[in-house]
């Protein structure tokens, strides 16, 4: 099958996650939105258009034959078994989709250490909230979710969080640590020696001969201050 992503061309943001798992499960995709003159329209006819049924409400959303999935950690759910990057039994997948949903929740607080009031603002509106908000991120919420999954690392016996076979969500980790290595230099450099498995996991997913292609590719869309990890040095003291 031929796997059609949608989502915005000029940014990694939340449709990343789902470009990994494409890119480690050597998927036959078109990454639609960066067609040029055609991909975005073609993007936003399939979330508006008078004849779609279920419209999805926002990108990323792949189109899998007749099928729209969207929500990343959906789509990761679809795509695991499919893609070989998740366990076959009901148990690990469930597992698997819990902890991508608490990826989820933990890029929703990234997303908010620049736009902490609105998204509908620009950040230079909102600077005094935002540095508050990334002070209390640092200091109570990156401990424990970071935590969290050095934690699940640890129980896992292995080096990824099944073990020794990796799945999507060793990659979608791989894009946290990656992230917030870019948008918080310092302070990501202070905190990695207290996650020394997800910084393990991290450098073994960069080494992956898909990922590292892809990495050198330009498929893969530089960071920048339009996604959801922004490099504001008032942000990173």
């Amino acid at each position: 099958m031929r796997y059609e992503l949608y989502y915005w061309p000029e940014i990694q943001g939340r449709g990343e996650f789902v470009r990994l798992a494409l890119e480690e499960g050597g998927a036959d995709y078109v990454d639609v939105a960066r067609r040029r003159g055609y991909g975005v329209d073609a993007m936003k006819r399939l979330m508006a258009g008078p004849r779609v049924k279920r419209p999805p409400y926002a990108p990323p959303f792949l189109k899998a034959g007749k099928l729209v999935i969207a929500q990343t950690a959906m789509i990761l759910h679809y795509l695991g078994p499919r893609l070989h990057l998740v366990p076959r039994r009901d148990a690990d997948r469930l597992w698997a989709l819990q902890l991508q949903l608490t990826i989820v929740d933990l890029v929703k607080e990234i997303h908010d250490t620049h736009h902490p009031i609105s998204s509908a603002l620009y950040y230079e509106d909102q600077r005094p909230a935002a540095k508050r908000y990334t002070r209390e991120f640092w200091r109570q919420r990156v401990p424990k979710m970071l935590g969290y999954f050095e934690h699940v690392l640890e129980q896992s016996g292995g080096p990824h969080v099944f073990g020794r076979r990796l799945c999507y969500v060793d990659l979608s980790l791989f894009q946290v640590v990656d992230g917030l290595r870019y948008a918080f230099p310092r302070r990501m450099g202070r905190f990695e020696k207290k996650v020394p498995r997800l910084v393990a996991l991290h450098d073994r997913v960069t080494e992956r001969p898909r990922i590292a292609a892809y990495l050198q590719s330009e498929r893969r869309i530089p960071f920048n201050e339009w996604g959801i990890f922004r490099a504001y040095r008032a942000l990173d003291s």
